[in-house]
């Protein structure tokens, strides 16, 4: 039902130039070097490769060292400081390579508790849900279903932000200390397909069925359809922003990934499993899905920010139009998302059913809606599982020999206190 694009960037022609890079300075001109008759030598018995020699004109035993091929010209890094005004979020013409002095602070705070909050899957013991699962009464069948159904689409729904990561978004954001975060986002992404595929190996599932949820089940399908169609246009190796029209491109694909793949497609898929845990089955799935949830929330608030701030540094971008185009994706989304639950709990399950989670849908919609300043859709909705929000923003201890600390992180950063 999808394809994948293949990115594969035809070679230039013989002679022909690279594309100009991002700088103010224009490039040196370099001379061709002079070519010198090279003075002959008495041969040597060796097996040495020899640089091809060119015949001269004075006669046909005359032998002359080839040219080497023209220098091509030199882009010279700027020899001008770079300070905070001229950063910015997008478009800016100051040297990438200088990481300092930060102009968004935020932004590389966020990497440091990324890097403090390290985890890796096989870290997580999953003795305790493969005997769950291969017990023929564990699980209902449709817990059974929502367990495969999410790891079939966390599988490639991990995999679809992590492309547009790095075939779009780290090449189109302009600010180094942002670009940072980029590099651990997308490497966080690399850990969750890790832990899902750690998840279906370990279970014994069938991967060609949890791997092709995407083409074949509807209501997977349609998510991440609706997710390709906002990254087919940037990255285009050649798309490039600077101008009214991409810029506004740009900031709607950060939109979609941000406050709708991440913000709202990953929301019901988390629920179900971590309630799974809170009942003392799949303990070691609900465990990975809650380190990963805690990723991304931090990835979300990452993005808002961006686009806050983008908003900030071009408020002509955020025009009427804008606006109702990023309302009306948060609201499509939040309906694929209620069609998902739809799917996945035609019956009550786990302490919930469809309709409460139509309305915790409908709570985070809201919150994504205000976050980038527009008006909440759905009056009145609240938050009908207040134990997510503990999840995500409380900090809780644990014992540590029955199973790691949900808050862990490196040796370095960790605190006994």
């Amino acid at each position: 039902m999808l394809s994948w694009d293949d990115y594969n960037e035809p070679q230039p022609s013989a002679g022909s130039m690279p594309p100009p890079a991002l700088t103010a300075e224009p490039a040196i001109q370099v001379n061709e070097p002079t070519v010198t008759p090279a003075t002959p030598a008495a041969p040597e018995k060796q097996n040495i490769q020899t640089q091809p020699t060119a015949v001269s004109s004075d006669g046909p035993n005359t032998e002359v060292a080839a040219a080497p091929p023209p220098a091509l010209p030199v882009e010279p890094a700027s020899q001008e400081r770079v300070t905070v005004d001229q950063k910015a979020m997008i478009n800016c013409r100051a040297d990438l390579n200088q990481l300092v002095p930060f102009k968004y602070d935020w932004a590389w705070q966020k990497y440091l508790d990324g890097c403090a909050n390290h985890w890796m899957p096989q870290e997580v013991n999953m003795t305790a849900d493969i005997a769950l699962w291969k017990s023929d009464d564990g699980l209902t069948n449709d817990e059974r279903t929502i367990v495969k159904r999410n790891l079939g689409f966390f599988s490639t729904a991990d995999s679809l932000v992590a492309n547009n990561l790095v075939l779009a978004i780290y090449r189109l954001i302009t600010n180094p200390e942002c670009r940072q975060y980029l590099l651990r986002q997308a490497f966080e992404e690399a850990i969750h397909t890790h832990a899902y595929q750690y998840c279906i190996e370990s279970l014994g599932m069938d991967e060609g069925e949890i791997f092709n949820m995407y083409h074949e089940i509807p209501c997977v399908a349609e998510k991440a359809s609706w997710a390709l169609q906002y990254t087919q246009e940037i990255s285009d190796p050649t798309f490039k922003t600077g101008t009214f029209d991409t810029d506004q491109t740009l900031l709607k694909n950060l939109i979609a990934y941000y406050c709708v793949l991440e913000g709202i497609f990953f929301y019901c898929g988390f629920t179900q499993i971590l309630s799974m845990g809170r009942r003392n089955k799949m303990t070691g799935t609900s465990e990975q899905f809650q380190y990963i949830l805690r990723d991304e929330s931090m990835h979300v608030n990452f993005g808002i920010d961006v686009i806050n701030q983008i908003k900030l540094e071009n408020p002509h971008l955020w025009d009427e139009s804008l606006q109702a185009t990023a309302r009306n994706m948060i609201l499509d989304g939040t309906r694929l998302e209620i069609q998902y639950a739809r799917d996945t709990m035609p019956r009550g399950v786990l302490g919930m059913n469809a309709n409460m989670m139509e309305e915790y849908l409908q709570f985070i919609a809201n919150r994504r809606l205000a976050q980038i300043g527009l008006a909440e859709q759905f009056p009145n909705v609240k938050n009908p599982f207040p134990w997510m929000s503990e999840i995500m923003d409380l900090k809780k201890e644990k014992n540590f020999f029955e199973t790691r600390v949900t808050d862990y992180q490196t040796g370095g950063a960790l605190s006994w206190d």
